[in-house]
């Protein structure tokens, strides 16, 4: 690269060329010159110069190489978007293209993570080092980190479609930590006592709303934005494609997956607690639950959790557990009783019952003595008949 790797370096008898890193581009200019060892000297210090100035953003390109070609591409007007400025605008244009709750969690991440660390840094200085020191500074999950590179990765892909930058600097990059010893997992199903204590201790709409939860395994989200015109009497199945989570603000939004919109067997838990709620809500012909308090739709887990979930666990004297644990009641409940993780799977809506597996295994009914049985005897008649067939080739 020229005179001992410093960026500089003779190409004619009248000039010398600089290199020098700037927006993540290596950029070559030439200063007209004679290429003395004086001259190559004033060469090196003008090159430091550059660097100092970039490396406190006041260097403009236009000015220090006027004939440049490079000028009119790194114009000071296209630099001066700081991550402050790009991401409010960024999350403002998104807030009309993606789901409600989607979005609220792009905002958070936004104005708590990334603004108040990165805002200040102009946008096509954006180093990837700067986002990786930031992040090893994080006392935060895996599962966390994961989610502030996505939402910025996702804006700096708009940024380099815009032309804003040139390079999507976590392009093709994840930070990540080693992962934590595992702890021990969420699900923390209740017992059929407990399940009827509370049952006992609630009523009317609570009642049922609640009884429907355990039996059908919707989330808290799906199950706010339950209409009547959702529920197929004749075939007692009831069709999940909505979710209204408070972030969504009392707009119910399709689910998030192809496998979340799918129909779920009715059984006659289920079946009874909506029959019991038709006295409530049924010739409205809109929400199937209410709040008994505001006769309104649920707004969201938040209100449910307070009004009637919490007063529920203490009246019961059960244990306290979030309102999805009902989810994970269900899901429990059909296992233990030996249905098919697939059909487990398809109620609960996901694509396939590995993750059943994973999460609920323990229970699955385990292998008992008789396992493999049914097996080996399709394998000793194929065998016999097989044994009797030669022996007749051989006699005849």
């Amino acid at each position: 690269m020229g005179r001992g790797g410093r960026g500089v370096r003779a190409v004619s008898d009248s000039s010398i060329e600089i290199t020098f890193m700037y927006r993540g581009v290596r950029c070559r200019e030439r200063i007209t010159l004679k290429p003395t060892a004086t001259n190559l000297k004033k060469a090196e210090q003008h090159k430091a110069a550059i660097e100092h100035a970039i490396s406190v953003g006041n260097f403009d390109y236009s000015v220090t190489f006027p004939r440049s070609a490079r000028a009119a591409k790194f114009a000071p007007e296209a630099s001066r978007e700081t991550i402050n400025g790009f991401l409010t605008r960024w999350l403002a244009a998104k807030e009309k293209h993606i789901a409600s709750s989607t979005f609220d969690g792009y905002r958070k991440l936004v104005t708590l993570r990334l603004i108040p660390a990165l805002g200040a840094t102009m946008l096509v200085d954006l180093k990837r080092k700067a986002v990786r020191d930031w992040l090893d500074t994080l006392e935060v999950s895996n599962k966390t980190l994961s989610n502030i590179q996505s939402c910025l990765r996702s804006a700096l892909n708009d940024a380099t479609e815009e032309e804003l930058i040139e390079l999507n600097p976590l392009a093709g990059w994840t930070y990540s930590r080693k992962a934590a010893p595992p702890k021990e997992d969420d699900v923390d199903p209740f017992s059929p006592e407990e399940q009827q204590a509370v049952l006992s201790a609630l009523s009317g709409q609570a009642r049922n709303m609640m009884q429907f939860a355990l039996w059908t395994g919707l989330r808290t989200s799906e199950l706010v934005a339950l209409d009547w015109g959702d529920i197929d009497w004749l075939r007692e199945e009831v069709m999940v494609s909505r979710a209204m989570t408070q972030a969504s603000k009392g707009t119910a939004e399709t689910t998030k997956t192809a496998a979340g919109r799918r129909s779920v067997k009715l059984l006659k838990p289920a079946m009874e607690a909506l029959k019991a709620q038709k006295s409530h809500t049924f010739l409205a012909d809109a929400e199937v639950f209410q709040n008994p308090r505001t006769l309104d739709r649920w707004a969201g887990d938040g209100p449910i959790r307070k009004t009637m979930w919490v007063p529920a666990m203490k009246k019961a004297g059960v244990r306290y557990r979030r309102p999805y644990q009902t989810r994970h009641t269900y899901a429990s409940m059909m296992l233990s009783a030996g249905e098919h993780p697939m059909w487990v799977a398809k109620q609960l809506g996901h694509t396939d019952w590995t993750m059943i597996a994973r999460v609920y295994g323990r229970w699955m009914p385990s292998a008992d003595d008789q396992a493999g049985q049914k097996a080996q005897k399709l394998w000793d008649q194929d065998k016999f008949r097989d044994t009797t067939q030669s022996r007749l080739k051989e006699n005849s």
